[in-house]
């Protein structure tokens, strides 16, 4: 099963989607298998980390903006070329395992779609698969 949702964004963030993916295997039924987030956008990702302590989410995006920042070699028209570097560098997709129908994710952990190039509407998939 394949569930599409939409997402508004800030300018740059992390936003935890955890619960709405939460929710895609609930609906789904499948009690044993995987799991496949998926963002369609070249200037967001997605990604799993901690979710207990906010702090390490500023961190990671003051961290991403001091190690991939704009320069003026840069060539993209459209001037978000240092969107696109960090979309890469998270990723545009996680696969979680599914068992006893819940995510298998570690204590702090939590799924975020990650915003670098907003504010935008945005989608993002959960393909739920039995195995």
């Amino acid at each position: 099963m394949v569930f599409r949702y939409n997402l508004r964004t800030g300018s740059e963030g992390f936003y935890n989607i955890t619960s709405k993916v939460n929710s895609a295997v609930s609906e789904s039924g499948i009690k044993d298998g995987i799991c496949v987030v998926f963002c369609p956008h070249t200037t967001a990702g997605i990604t799993i980390n901690e979710n207990a302590d906010p702090d390490v989410v500023n961190d990671m995006l003051y961290a991403l903006s001091k190690t991939l920042h704009d320069r003026p070699e840069f060539r993209h028209a459209e001037g978000n070329t240092t969107a696109h570097l960090k979309a890469s560098y998270t990723g545009s997709s996680v696969t979680v395992i599914i068992e006893n129908g819940r995510l298998v994710l570690g204590t702090w952990q939590g799924i975020y779609f990650c915003e670098f190039d907003g504010p935008r509407n945005r989608n993002f998939y959960v393909k739920v698969i039995s195995g």
